[in-house]
């Protein structure tokens, strides 16, 4: 009789089991051949790693700003408005023109300076002098050109149309600057091309400026002075082509040649080259007592260039010197704006 329970009791025991079994176990996901081993994996995960870049890129633009696309769509149409601002010149002597380039749209340091040259040159030195920023910041996506290779040749051709014979380029370029003597160009996630030694030097070759003054703020500038010296152009740079220079940062207001060189040396003087020697004098005692590498400023002279520039200055009475302010920063992006996807 035992034996007959336990037979029941097993058989019963089966059917349950066979019953409960459709319910509980996960049904069989059919495999494609192409599916098998890793590649399918690793696509996946790929593919969660470009959202998350996208999702950053998207997070770090200003929310205040118009699109990227819209920002590159109005690029040509800012750099004719910015040419059409740079009023009349002044008859019957050479007039200079500055182009204040700030190429890295991550630190403010770079936008400071580029604004305050402009302030410093249009304010001091009066109606002979012009000026026109090209600038990557957040703050400015929607009232200054971009800082980049196609806007300094448009804006450079557009001056070649306004400028006569006997006036004077001053180009000042502030970023960052690698060891191979290339230019940070940056506003992300736009798509920048670097500037190079070499680059520049062709850009301006293009143009039929007689007389040129170029300002290359950035670590290893002096690498630049090779392919850009030459009759009628002044080269200044802020460290000879082995060395850094300092004052960048998202801690700093102004490089260390932008306070001596602009602030202090140009607010003194209006001698371009005696402006370079003080600032020169004034960078090596900062580095001395912050007891950094010297910087060692670099400079070359092309002939004609000094006398042209007396020219410029020939019955020029400078104005009060212009104090330095930083310029606002851009609003924070909204929180909303930065919020991590769910």
């Amino acid at each position: 009789m035992r034996t007959l329970v336990t037979a029941l009791l097993a058989f019963a025991a089966g059917v349950l089991l066979m019953l409960l079994l459709p319910v509980h176990a996960p049904a069989p996901v059919p495999v494609a051949p192409a599916a098998a081993g890793s590649a399918q994996p690793a696509h996946a995960a790929s593919t969660v790693a470009d959202d998350g870049d996208e999702d950053e890129d998207a997070n770090s633009w200003p929310s205040q700003a118009p699109t990227p696309e819209q920002v590159l769509y109005a690029q040509p149409t800012m750099v004719r408005d910015a040419l059409a601002k740079l009023g009349a010149r002044a008859p019957g002597r050479p007039n200079l023109y500055l182009v204040a380039f700030a190429g890295d749209g991550g630190e403010d340091v770079f936008r400071n300076e580029a604004e305050y040259a402009a302030q410093l040159f249009t304010r001091r030195f009066g109606s002979a002098a012009h000026a026109l920023v090209l600038e990557n910041n957040p703050a400015t996506l929607a009232t200054r050109p971009l800082a980049d290779w196609s806007n300094l040749e448009a804006a450079l051709d557009g001056l070649a149309k306004v400028m006569r014979p006997d006036d004077v380029l001053l180009l000042y370029l502030t970023t960052h600057g690698s060891e191979d003597h290339q230019l940070l160009v940056d506003m992300d996630p736009l798509p920048l091309d670097q500037i190079g030694a070499q680059d520049l030097a062709g850009i301006l070759a293009e143009h039929p400026f007689k007389w040129k003054v170029v300002v290359v703020n950035a670590c290893y500038s002096g690498g630049f002075i090779p392919p850009l010296k030459g009759a009628g152009t002044l080269v200044l740079t802020a460290a000879r082509a082995d060395r850094s220079s300092f004052g960048c940062g998202s801690e700093s207001d102004i490089t260390y040649f932008g306070h001596a060189w602009l602030v202090d040396a140009l607010n003194r003087t209006d001698d371009l080259v005696a402006a370079f020697r003080q600032a020169r004098a004034e960078i090596a005692r900062w580095e001395q007592r912050d007891k950094l590498t010297p910087s060692e400023p670099q400079i070359d002279v092309g002939k004609g260039i000094e006398a042209q520039l007396a020219a410029w200055r020939k019955g020029l009475v400078p104005g009060p010197a212009v104090p330095f302010t930083p310029a606002a920063p851009a609003p924070a992006p909204a929180a909303s704006a930065i919020a991590p996807m769910p």
